[in-house]
């Protein structure tokens, strides 16, 4: 992560003042999506939480971990298989164009 940024600066994502380089911002920008559905759908579940690491075939410490937003300990893979196995359609949509680059 990025150690100081001058304070006149702007960003278009938290990620993109955080993180080092455009490939780090775009995968924290997917990994926070990923989290935030995967967190959305589980407590819409309203199930203890040991059903609910059941359901996904993860260890009750690991869900609290997603639970409690603790994103770096997940790659983008396994968010992605967790939103699979919590039955969340996962796609990828790109904009009209590529990105323009500065």
């Amino acid at each position: 992560m990025k150690e100081h940024q001058d304070s006149s600066q702007r960003f278009s994502s938290v990620w993109d003042a955080l993180e080092d380089t455009p490939q780090e911002a775009a995968n924290m920008r997917l990994r926070a999506k990923l989290m935030r559905s995967l967190c959305e759908t589980i407590r819409a579940w309203e199930l203890p939480q040991k059903d609910a690491a059941q359901r996904l075939g993860i260890s009750q410490p690991r869900l609290n971990d997603v639970l409690n937003g603790k994103i770096d300990k997940f790659s983008l893979d396994a968010l992605v298989n967790l939103s699979a196995a919590a039955r969340l359609e996962v796609d990828i949509c790109f904009p009209s164009g590529p990105l323009q680059w500065a």
